[in-house]
């Protein structure tokens, strides 16, 4: 039976953690032979090792990696445990399983990337060579590689904004999509929930001033305004080519989650000639560089 290796694909492909579970080693009378592999998820596994006690034991077991993982915590892998089936895990067989649970936990970092332009295209290029799990939206199909990498999850919608809602929790967010109306509806999203990573915008400083000015005459106040990053990417790559422009972007973001501290507000790290490039593309450029 491979299964598993279609759940667990599966499972990956959308971000749900889990743990595999295999039969490493069988001694005596066992309900399953070694090999045999079960997937635990959250709430849900697929494939068995046998049932009764043993399968409890083992499911109980990689659910407690599962939520040690959300908590935080540093999930050490894989995990050896060796059962005895007698009377004291309810099992009568009076054989012994070696279990061997492998967590299989998707990337802490999470970008979603708005807009499937040219920008976005060199963007989630340089994502998907990385420990980064990807959700890429845009209402252009066509606009999108015919087969994107299996770390990037692509949505094709017509309306952009509304998916903000369903990002997970410290998900940071670029948005770089071809028109400033439809930015703007993303930012404002994105705005409306605290828990969400840092908030990035293509575009000059021009641009993220007429922006604070219409999301603050809608009631956002000056804190939230504060999360807005315009212009994007590492000052002193001074290129206008698409690639150019991702490179600093990707490179700061790196550089901000090695230094382990939040988005700066206002401006951002993309000052100087990064603010003139940014320019350029988002108030110039528009679709030709995006």
């Amino acid at each position: 039976m491979t299964g598993w290796i279609e759940a667990l694909a599966a499972w990956v492909a959308e971000g749900r953690p889990a743990v595999l579970v295999t039969v490493l080693r069988a001694e005596g009378s066992t309900p399953r032979e070694a090999g045999a592999k079960m997937v635990v998820g959250e709430d849900a596994l697929h494939g068995s090792i046998g049932g009764g006690h043993l399968e409890l034991e083992a499911v109980e077991a990689a659910r407690a990696l599962l939520e040690a993982a959300a908590r935080g915590e540093e999930v050490r892998a894989p995990l050896v445990r060796e059962l005895a089936l007698g009377p004291s895990l309810g099992q009568c067989c009076g054989g012994k399983v070696t279990l061997l649970l492998e967590p299989v936990l998707p990337p802490a970092w999470r970008v979603a990337v708005f807009g499937a332009g040219h920008v976005g295209r060199a963007v989630v290029r340089l994502l998907a060579d990385l420990p980064c799990a990807v959700t890429w939206i845009d209402g252009r199909e066509a606009q999108f590689p015919a087969q994107p990498s299996p770390r990037v999850r692509r949505l094709v919608t017509d309306a952009p904004a509304d998916e903000v809602a369903g990002l997970a929790p410290g998900t940071e967010v670029l948005v770089m999509t071809h028109s400033h109306a439809l930015d703007l509806e993303i930012v404002e999203a994105a705005l409306r929930r605290s828990d969400l990573g840092a908030l990035g915008l293509i575009g000059s400083r021009t641009k993220r001033a007429r922006f604070v000015q219409r999301l603050s005459a809608r009631g956002h106040a000056a804190e939230a305004l504060a999360r807005l990053r315009c212009p994007i990417g590492l000052p002193g790559i001074r290129g206008k080519l698409p690639a150019e422009i991702a490179i600093a972007v990707v490179a700061e973001l790196l550089q901000r989650r090695g230094a382990g501290r939040p988005a700066s507000a206002g401006a951002g790290a993309g000052a100087g000639a990064a603010d003139e490039r940014a320019g350029e593309v988002g108030e110039v450029g528009g679709e030709v560089a995006r």
